[in-house]
């Protein structure tokens, strides 16, 4: 029996008994249950009134600064000209210097204004994974699927990748074409990559409050650690076949069309095979106790046939190479499925897939430095890419969730969860990319700030997870109402500190 319970409702389950066994089951609703979707419509509708009068104050502050009514105003209160640099860099829309930010590698001081939106898409995705991270208000969709399918939880790391991968073609051209050298880079990325795995095992074993932490069940994969592995493959490839000065190429000849794939071929070459593994592992390696190319759930589900073969292949692996004990101990699959084997959704095989994801944003950044003069040809390339994915998804899929030959599954990593998430992130960046750097009619506020403090907000807010103001005794923990306040006021909280920190330009680098 299929049912949807409501809040605060209260239910009966009939079952008739005929000839020794129930033939008839049906549910009776004693108490109609309250409408659990009012208070995430009400706080959807504070936040855009908030954004129109942001935008309305904005506009009218630009207008009065440009007649010169705020302009006299402040000088004769202050009369110095740091009020006249106030006015010219604060009042306006918000400037684009060339500061050290969160790219992936720093750009020098002259280095060309950075693309906003950019930043806009990793502080939406940040945004979003920090909201779910502090429960999503309880609702449904704002946690993970227990295995296959999608939920808003399951859309924000892959993207965070993805732009990760297309920081990392500007950060490098930039970089290469301000003289550093390759093997200083490949040093960097070596470093910054070893300080994410750390900072990530540190911060997913929170024992250390305790006292030393406990070899035995240090757990070693986890988002930053997936983060350091993709950058540090997808960085080192393009550190590979970079060019360091794109001018010189010729928009000519017949393959210029296709200019941002064939030069650099290798790379491609390089991902494709690393994919190949990936299914050859998935799908012919030989579990104990389970059919080879297993996908499914374990525990409950397939009827109980395969109990103890929950993610197949991923999970043999990973138990195999990292320890039972050291991966993650209840997966999302154990709430429905009642499964009983450890199982980590940021594992080893995985990993391959992460890294198609952050190429795939490679190749919008490389998108963005080839056709940088002509926003036309970048909204173009961006939207056949993503229909492309789209169309390798329904492939896959069958356009369903639990048919096709490789269902989406974000605990997997599934090839067809990298194809349908890209294909979002494509348009998804088309929308930022023309409303923010070609058309200006935003900011990219407040999801930019953010964006340009990544790392500091996500270590952050895992650390201060359970310390106020970012969390309380709740008088009512059965309510959505509750969960919803909190978590929206610990994220807004995070969103406030990173706007301070811009106006302060602090930024936290690794």
């Amino acid at each position: 029996i299929q049912f949807h319970f409501g809040e605060h409702g209260n239910y009966s389950l009939w079952m008739e008994n005929l000839n020794f066994s129930f033939n008839n089951c049906s549910l009776v609703t004693t108490t109609d249950p309250v409408n659990s979707n009012i208070p995430i419509l009400v706080a959807f509708f504070v936040f855009v009134g908030l954004a129109l009068m942001f935008a309305v104050g904005s506009r009218l502050l630009s207008f009065l600064s440009r007649t010169g009514v705020v302009r006299g105003l402040v000088l004769r209160i202050n009369g110095s000209m740091e009020a006249e640099r106030l006015i010219n860099s604060e009042l306006g829309s918000p400037r684009i210097d060339a500061l050290v930010t969160d790219n992936i590698l720093p750009s020098p001081a002259s280095a060309s204004r950075r693309l906003r939106s950019l930043d806009t898409f990793r502080g939406i995705s940040l945004v979003i994974m920090v909201f779910v991270n502090y429960g999503g208000g309880r609702y449904w969709f704002f946690r993970h699927s227990s295995w296959n399918g999608l939920t808003v939880a399951d859309l924000v790391f892959p993207w965070f990748v993805f732009i990760m991968g297309t920081s990392i073609a500007l950060s490098i051209n930039s970089m290469l074409r301000g003289g550093t050298s390759r093997s200083s880079l490949l040093m960097k990325v070596l470093w910054r990559s070893t300080q994410l795995f750390l900072i990530g095992v540190f911060i997913i074993n929170p024992n250390y409050c305790l006292g030393p932490l406990s070899l035995d069940s240090l757990r070693i994969p986890g988002v930053l650690q997936r983060l350091a592995w993709s950058y540090l493959v997808v960085a080192g490839l393009d550190l590979l076949v970079a060019r360091g000065h794109l001018d010189i190429l010729t928009n000519d000849a017949w393959w210029s069309p296709a200019l941002d794939i064939l030069l650099y071929w290798p790379a491609w070459l390089c991902v494709l095979l690393l994919e190949i593994v990936w299914l050859c592992l998935t799908f012919l390696l030989p579990v104990p106790g389970c059919p080879t190319g297993y996908l499914g759930p374990g525990g409950i589900g397939d009827m109980g046939l395969h109990a103890n073969c929950t993610g197949g292949a991923a999970a043999y692996i990973d138990r195999w190479l990292l320890g039972e004990k050291h991966i993650y101990q209840t997966p999302s699959s154990k709430v429905i499925y009642a499964t009983q084997m450890p199982y980590d959704p940021e594992g080893v095989l995985g990993s391959i897939n992460s890294v198609l994801m952050a190429f795939l944003g490679l190749q919008a950044g490389k998108i963005l430095l080839h056709y940088r003069d002509v926003p036309t040809n970048v909204i173009s390339r961006f939207l056949i890419w993503g229909l492309f994915l789209g169309a390798i998804s329904a492939i896959l899929t069958e356009c369903s969730t639990d048919r096709g030959f490789i269902p989406v599954n974000k605990n997997l990593w599934s090839l067809s969860y990298v194809t349908t998430l890209a294909c979002f992130a494509f348009v998804l960046l088309v929308l930022v990319y023309y409303t923010i750097d070609v058309k200006k009619w935003w900011s990219g506020a407040p999801f930019y700030y953010p964006g340009m403090n990544s790392i500091l907000v996500y270590v952050g807010h895992e650390v201060f997870e359970d310390y106020f103001p970012f969390s309380w005794r709740m008088a009512n923990s059965q309510s959505h109402t509750e969960h919803l306040v909190q978590n929206v006021v610990a994220t807004s909280l995070w969103v406030f500190i990173s706007y301070i920190l811009y106006r302060k330009k602090i930024f936290w680098k690794i």
